[in-house]
């Protein structure tokens, strides 16, 4: 039984070339330029696909989650943290009593980034503008 394989454009078009390779229509050296791969890259590339078809040619990462992903149920509570407990404060407040208090570490723009995903802002982004044009201090109403 024979795995599907899907290719996106660039190793749509590395399949073909590798396809005229084996056929003898195309060598390594003119291919190379073409692929814009040295000729050590496709001789590499080519010994692949002769083992492993054209599953070779995608990147073996392809499917994977990163290993860097922040998980869902931590940016759950980071999200309700930031909406409950730890509202008013901005991204870098917040980020620091997260790993103070909570024993989350977690970098600032990790943290911005898990907010603004949820469409909460730094109240800065809210009335500090005004408050500095204006001369007024902000307030802070907390909606619910």
């Amino acid at each position: 039984m024979k795995e599907e394989v899907t290719l996106n454009r660039k190793e749509q078009n590395r399949l073909v070339v590798m396809n005229q390779i084996e056929g003898r229509k195309l060598t390594v050296d003119k291919a190379a330029p073409l692929l814009e791969l040295s000729p050590r890259h496709v001789w590499r590339l080519l010994t692949a696909y002769r083992k492993e078809g054209a599953s070779a040619l995608t990147h073996g990462n392809r499917g994977r989650k990163p290993v860097n992903t922040i998980e869902e149920d931590l940016r759950r509570q980071v999200v309700e943290l930031a909406e409950d407990k730890y509202y008013g404060f901005n991204q870098q407040h917040f980020t620091e009593k997260l790993a103070d208090k909570e024993g989350i570490s977690l970098s600032r723009s990790t943290v911005r980034r898990i907010l603004l995903a949820r469409g909460i802002r730094s109240p800065f982004f809210y009335c500090g503008l005004n408050s500095i044009v204006t001369g007024k201090s902000p307030v802070s109403v907390k909606t619910v």
